[in-house]
């Protein structure tokens, strides 16, 4: 008899560690108010805003790069609301299209809205970094998955941002993405 109440103790000690990992030091343990006062200052009406080329990889479940991207966006503002038109394409010869309509409030609080999110997403911009959550819905040609979504933006000093995306389904990370994306040069 013992010998299962070690056992249940055990399993109860492994979810403790599991669950403290998870809230305290992992990539969905950040908030914007990490980054007050840290850095340049984001403001996604200055930074996302013309046109701006966007390089990134998408790893897999395992870790591996599974994708790789070019994206050409085109961002303008009017006040408050944003509309953000992007053109990816990948690796495979595929293309995507997306436009987003971004609403961003006076306490720098973010609704991020497109064709493939299931509602709104939301977010907020503080200091140096941008977070914005939602779900999105993948293409047929992916398995038509929803996916729940954290997308982190961290603006560096030359004015390029630095992405980083987390997809999970029911709480398991299923893919992760990382860009760059800076101010395309005109011409």
């Amino acid at each position: 008899m013992d010998y299962v109440i070690y056992i249940l103790l055990g399993i109860a000690l492994v979810i403790a560690v599991l669950w403290s990992k998870n809230r305290y030091l992992s990539f969905k343990a950040q908030s914007p108010d990490d980054y007050e006062g840290k850095g340049p200052q984001f403001d996604i009406r200055e930074h996302l805003s013309g046109p701006i080329i966007c390089e990134g990889v998408i790893y897999g479940p395992t870790g591996r790069v599974s994708s790789r991207f070019v994206g050409d966006f085109e961002a303008e503002w009017n006040g408050n609301v944003g509309t953000m038109k992007e053109v990816f394409r990948y690796d495979s010869g595929s293309t995507q299209e997306r436009q987003w309509t971004l609403t961003l409030g006076n306490d720098g609080s973010i609704k991020a809205e497109a064709p493939d999110v299931i509602g709104a997403g939301t977010g907020k911009q503080q200091g140096s970094a941008v977070q914005l959550n939602y779900r999105i819905k993948l293409g047929e040609d992916a398995g038509g998955h929803v996916l729940d979504a954290t997308d982190w933006m961290y603006l560096v000093e030359n004015g390029s941002i630095m992405n980083r995306s987390q997809f999970r389904k029911f709480g398991f990370k299923v893919a992760e993405l990382v860009a760059t994306m800076r101010k395309k040069e005109t011409t």
